[in-house]
């Protein structure tokens, strides 16, 4: 399992903008290319006073899955032009974990 986490920055003014472009275009976009091995999406948000940090993290089966999702350049981060509009920052590119433990409470 691989986990790709990426890092966007934005006001606080546009944060909820971005945060429906992220859950009612930009997820459900991807949901929708259908792609083999990946798993799931978590958006994560955190105020951090002059701007507001949004991480998503992406889970694949596989490198081979990323790149179906990436391109060839796996790394480089996927952020289409609205996204753009309206975060201040973001990462140029993603980091990738092997994820080699997972346990659930209980």
């Amino acid at each position: 399992m691989i986990s790709r986490i990426w890092h966007g920055y934005t006001t606080p003014e546009n944060a909820d903008t971005y945060e429906t472009l992220l859950k009612e275009e930009i997820f459900t976009g991807i949901q929708d290319r259908h792609i083999r091995g990946f798993q799931r999406i978590q958006m994560l948000r955190r105020d951090l006073g002059d701007e507001i940090e949004f991480v998503t993290i992406m889970w694949f089966d596989s490198l081979d899955a990323v790149r179906e999702f990436a391109g060839e350049d796996y790394e480089a981060a996927v952020v289409p032009p609205k996204a753009r509009a309206v975060l201040s920052r973001f990462d140029a590119r993603s980091q990738h974990y092997e994820v080699r433990e997972e346990r659930s409470g209980g």
